[in-house]
């Protein structure tokens, strides 16, 4: 049995020492950026469940990228407090692309190991890879998104506007260029062009339009995203940052998916470009629906976001989905003829405590339609962080509230974002928004550490009112902290202080 438990034990350090992710500390970190021209570093902590999930697929990433000769790396906080602290780490897993020591960028990709593959793999590559007859075609399928230009060696104005736009989205795609007028030629293009090519759908686009930034820029986003694709963890953000809006199909099963899918394919392509269609799994994302205003649980259903006013326009779901009754729904939805569902709780008929409660039928009032510098908590009441927040919250809010003066100028607000429909789309729990008086349709987020000093200076920084309660606050009970026999003491040195022959012969002021 100790044979067995030795032989065990041995297994499992080697394979500990077998890993390709490199742990650092303090003492080894420094060399260790400046000597690799390209490292991913995990910052976390043993107890992080979202770490423990990240683990297998980081080594797994790192020995994918080992052949590459891109590093990844760990941190472990826990033990290198001053190291994380130093980088401003506030959460687990932090995970900063490095080349060297100075300036690391956060790392903005999936946290799965071929996402990872595919981020750094760009990462390592110049922003357009240039590009020649016999290395083109290996190019064109190093990812499932590759743009290439076609143009003239001697095309300046094309070289620059292409290399601007891949320098903005190079964490995203892969850019090469080439000025082979033959192999243009053979791709059935003419000079100067860009291919977006892609492993779904047609397989490729061209754009042969003037070259001008936001046109590719706009062209890349339509043609990289799929006729019908499927939302996820992995797609949603790009979703919903796609700056159009996004019509899900709920449907409980894979085939159904598909069928579906197929269904609504040329409706979907009919409308590319101006609204994106997306599958979605019922049973495992089906609490989602309720968020569009769907019934949870009377599945196969459609329903479309519209993602930069976070409205939603769930379908009947008595109807059936089908390609005419979904192409009539969207052809109306896209004229403006279709009304938002808005879910709200009813509007407070008076306000108890110090922070303002905000509903969905309130929301412009409270929010946009005033002259205010408004802080909104939109939280979920499930939410731990929020629960925690919550007294610190109250504390900020009463700072305003009770100084008249403030009040008119500052109010601190919360609405329940799981309740009421409110204009921006919340991915996490408490999000924090400024919307500063004169600049609402530009609200700042807040990323800072949670306390009343710091979210009240976030206020007097960002805020066009300039107003600091909690140093007010401070001033206040310094003032109050002075002895009340000052000023008795004050006046008695203020006798004293007399012309200098009536002191003399006196033996006390």
């Amino acid at each position: 049995m100790r044979n067995f438990r030795n032989a065990a034990l041995a297994s499992l350090l080697a394979l500990a020492s077998a890993s390709d992710v490199v742990e650092l500390s303090k003492d080894t970190f420094t060399d260790f950026v400046n000597t690799n021209d390209l490292v991913l570093a995990e910052f976390f902590a043993p107890w992080c469940g979202h770490c423990k999930a990240l683990a297998p697929e980081y080594e797994e990433a790192a020995t994918q990228l080992k052949e590459k000769n891109i590093k990844l790396a760990k941190v472990d906080c826990t033990a290198q407090t001053e190291l994380c602290q130093s980088f401003g780490v506030e959460g687990y897993p932090t995970l900063k692309v490095f080349r060297g020591e100075d300036s690391p960028s956060p790392y903005t990709g999936q946290r799965k190991a071929d996402a990872i593959v595919s981020y750094m793999t760009k990462q390592s590559m110049p922003a357009v890879s240039t590009l020649a007859k016999d290395t083109i075609e290996e190019f064109k399928t190093a990812d499932k998104v590759v743009l290439v230009a076609f143009f003239d060696k001697d095309d300046k104005a094309s070289n620059e506007t292409f290399t601007s736009v891949a320098n903005g989205l190079r964490d995203e795609y892969l850019f090469g260029a080439i000025n082979d007028a033959t192999v243009a030629k053979a791709e059935g293009v003419k000079q100067p062009a860009i291919v977006l090519y892609k492993s779904f759908d047609e397989g490729k686009d061209v754009f042969s339009e003037k070259f001008d930034k936001e046109a590719i820029e706009q062209f890349t986003k339509t043609a990289a995203t799929p006729l019908v694709g499927e939302v996820g963890p992995e797609t949603y953000a790009g979703y919903i940052n796609a700056g159009i809006p996004l019509a899900y199909i709920f449907a409980e099963t894979a085939d159904e998916r598909e069928e579906l899918a197929k269904e609504l394919k040329s409706v979907a392509e009919k409308h590319k470009g101006a609204i994106n269609f997306a599958t979605i799994d019922a049973k495992t994302f089906g609490q989602h629906g309720a968020n569009l205003n769907l019934e949870v649980g009377k599945w196969p259903a459609f329903a479309i976001q519209d993602t930069t006013k976070n409205q939603k326009f769930p379908f009947d779901q008595d109807k059936k989905i089908t390609k005419k009754a979904i192409g009539s729904y969207v052809d109306d939805f896209l004229a403006g003829k279709v009304e938002p569902s808005i879910k709200s709780e009813p509007i407070p008929e008076k306000q108890e405590g110090p922070v303002t409660v905000i509903v969905a039928h309130s929301y412009e009032a409270e929010v946009i339609n005033n002259d205010k510098d408004v802080l909104v908590e939109f939280y979920a009441p499930w939410c731990g962080h929020c629960k925690a927040l919550a007294p610190k919250y109250e504390e900020l809010g009463a700072l305003f509230s009770k100084n008249p003066e403030f009040a008119e100028k500052v109010t601190v607000a919360k609405v329940d974002a799981t309740a009421n429909d409110v204009p921006d789309e919340i991915q996490g729990f408490p999000t924090i928004k400024l919307f500063p008086a004169g600049k609402k349709d530009s609200p700042i987020d807040y990323s800072g550490s949670r306390t009343v000093e710091d979210l009240a200076k976030f206020i007097a920084e960002n805020g066009s009112h300039k107003i600091n309660a909690y140093e007010a606050e401070e001033a206040a009970a310094d003032e109050s902290d002075i002895p009340s026999q000052a000023p008795a003491a004050t006046e008695k040195v203020k006798e004293a202080i007399i012309d200098e022959e009536d002191i003399e012969g006196h033996d006390e002021l």
